[in-house]
């Protein structure tokens, strides 16, 4: 348990955070989960709005401080080299 008055705060932050940070990364999931699950009905336009739609998700992720860059990236290019195959 928090003691002092400073810690006390971090804590409530800390909370804060948390809440705001788990929302963003069940965002940025539903954003890749539509991407999969377009690239699994064989659909290569719905996959690929899908991922256009996901991508700048994606990046605000990182910028918020969500997700490492190198992460994004890598994801971003997986699904990109899958969407790009359905063709």
């Amino acid at each position: 348990m928090a003691n002092s008055p400073q810690a006390k705060k971090r804590a409530r932050q800390n909370a804060s955070r948390f809440a705001v940070n788990k929302m963003r990364r069940s965002r940025i999931r539903t954003y890749l989960r539509a991407v999969e699950e377009a690239i699994a009905s064989g659909d290569q336009a719905a996959a690929a709005a899908a991922l256009k739609a996901a991508q700048p998700e994606l990046m605000r992720g990182v910028t918020k401080g969500v997700m490492h860059k190198n992460t994004a990236s890598r994801k971003m290019s997986r699904l990109s080299s899958r969407v790009k195959a359905l063709s």
